[in-house]
């Protein structure tokens, strides 16, 4: 229960600049507040320009970019998708808009992510899938090489949730553009936002087009509004769109500060052999959205005892995500396990692990206060 007088430290908090109210102050002077625009037209290309994505569509939210994303792979009601079970929720809500069935892919201990050992066993299991979703959870790139192989042999289409991972690599392509079909979000506690919104990317121009398409209502080049099949209110408006084009600029700023922030505590905690750091992919570069710390079992420090000492001093952190297999409403889901027999990769990474205040707006004195509390639990 809080009882501190300190000032409050965020989990991770949206970081404004500048150059977000001059695209909005342009909105709102030629009066483009409606969806559609300049701010998202441009925002598109500059995304697409930063990420090599090929092209991109401004949507209302990672969630819509995941929805229509299956929807332009074909998947339909009895269709089988693989999917990450330690993820948000999110990630597998739209497969169930479309009466579809998620098969959940456990975890790999080096990077948290989809086990290919797993999605080999589902593929045994379940041989023609619609989709495979693969999340890069907490901005760490997943080990797509062993991923992609997998999926190119099976001919099955990967859908890349890159909501956490804008701005991460994996040999030196970005997230988000190795799947036919990339979502990125720009939620509020994203590392850039929109205050809401996302990005549906592809190479392939055609999906792009039908995304919009779709995300406006799915109306026909008619004088008249006729519509020959359901669409989506799903559009990014002109406003948020500014928002982002500002934020966009600092993209690479903001990742520079969430790896000092991952660092600071690696260093920190490299003496308390009791707390691991969530791992990085060798083979990428993550932009550390969120870093977060597993505790050693048989430890007498739980996460939760933790999370409850940084509260009492007004410090925000937050459980690991609980893995979709383990949630009420996915329990009749079947569930693919990396390890035999004993507790999943994500199970025990959600028992043993939490999520570390990573607002970049912290100051030296507000990460000292953080690690001061975690150092003094450990050291009784």
């Amino acid at each position: 229960m809080e009882n501190s007088t300190e000032k409050r430290i965020y989990l991770s908090s949206p970081t404004m600049h500048g150059e977000e109210q001059r695209f909005v102050a342009e909105a709102f002077d030629t009066n483009w507040v409606a969806p559609l625009g300049p701010n998202v037209n441009n925002f598109e290309t500059e995304l697409a320009q930063y990420t090599g994505c090929g092209h991109a569509a401004a949507l209302s939210s990672g969630t819509a970019a995941i929805h229509l994303g299956l929807k332009l792979l074909g998947v339909q009601e009895g269709d089988v998708v693989f999917v990450s079970s330690l993820t948000f929720s999110a990630s597998c809500n739209p497969i169930v808009y479309e009466k579809a069935v998620p098969v959940l892919i456990d975890s790999e201990p080096d990077t948290w992510n989809m086990s290919p050992v797993a999605l080999e066993r589902a593929f045994e299991k379940y041989p023609s899938p619609k989709a495979v979703v693969i999340v890069h959870l907490y901005g760490t790139p997943a080990k797509m090489d062993e991923i992609m192989q997998i999926c190119a042999a099976h001919n099955v289409p990967i859908l890349e949730d890159a909501a956490e991972s804008l701005g991460s690599t994996y040999g030196g392509k970005h997230t988000g553009t190795f799947g036919r079909i990339g979502i990125y979000s720009f939620n509020g506690n994203k590392i850039i936002t929109t205050s809401g919104g996302g990005m549906m990317v592809s190479r392939e121009e055609a999906l792009v087009k039908e995304a919009r398409l779709l995300s406006t209502q799915a109306r026909d080049p008619a004088r008249h509004y006729q519509h020959s099949r359901i669409g989506y209110n799903y559009r990014m408006s002109n406003v948020d769109a500014g928002i982002g084009r500002g934020q966009l600029m600092h993209l690479d700023e903001h990742v520079r500060l969430k790896k000092a922030i991952y660092r600071r505590y690696q260093e920190a905690f490299a003496d308390i052999e009791e707390i691991v750091m969530n791992p990085l992919n060798p083979g990428g570069d993550a932009n550390n959205w969120l870093s977060c710390m597993t505790i050693r079992e048989g430890c007498k420090v739980t996460p939760d005892m933790v999370m409850d000492a940084l509260e009492a001093e007004n410090i925000e952190s937050r459980p690991i995500w609980k893995p979709m297999h383990l949630q009420p409403v996915f329990a009749a889901c079947d569930f693919i396990n990396h390890n035999d027999g004993r507790m999943s990769v994500s199970e025990d990474i959600f028992v043993r692990g939490m999520c570390l205040p990573s607002d970049i707006k912290n100051t030296d004195a507000d990460m000292d206060r953080v690690i001061g509390i975690v150092r003094g639990l450990f050291q009784r």
